[in-house]
C-alpha cells in the first residue's frame, strides 16, 4: 500500500522555523519526484516545492526559494522541507505528493497524496 506521512507541522510566531517531513513506502521511492504543497482555508492548492529523489534536482515556487529548502534521504525513504523565517502567509495544510516525472518542471497531475500537516504561523 502506497503512504505518504506528512509531519511535522505545528503552530509557531512569525520569523521561526519548522521542518516538515514526509515519509514514503510502498513505491519506488528513487524514481520519484515528491512534491510540497499547500492550501490555506478559502484558497487554491499551490506548489511548493519539488526534488528528484533520482538525483536531487530541485524546484521551488520563486517567492519561497532562500526561505524554504526541500532534501531527500532515499535511505530513509523520506523529504524534508525546511521552512525558515516562517510568515503568518505561511499558514496553510502541507502536504507531499509523489509522481514519475523527469523533471520537476511539471504542471501535471500527481499519482499519490500524503494527508497534510497544519502549519499555523501567528503574528
Amino acid at each position: 500500500d502506497v503512504q505518504l506521512q506528512a509531519s511535522g507541522g505545528g503552530l509557531v510566531q512569525a520569523g521561526e522555523s519548522l521542518r516538515l517531513s514526509c515519509a514514503a513506502s510502498g513505491f519506488a521511492f528513487d524514481d520519484y519526484a515528491i512534491g510540497w504543497f499547500r492550501q490555506a482555508p478559502g484558497k487554491e492548492r499551490e506548489g511548493v516545492s519539488c526534488i528528484m529523489n533520482s538525483d536531487g534536482s530541485t524546484y521551488y515556487d520563486d517567492s519561497l526559494k532562500g526561505r524554504f529548502t526541500i532534501s531527500s534521504d532515499n535511505a530513509k525513504n523520506t523529504v524534508y522541507l525546511q521552512m525558515n523565517a516562517l510568515k503568518p502567509e505561511d499558514t496553510a495544510v502541507y502536504y507531499c505528493a509523489a509522481v514519475l516525472i523527469l523533471s520537476c518542471d511539471y504542471h501535471g497531475p500527481y499519482d499519490y497524496w500524503g494527508q497534510g500537516t497544519q502549519v499555523t504561523v501567528s503574528s
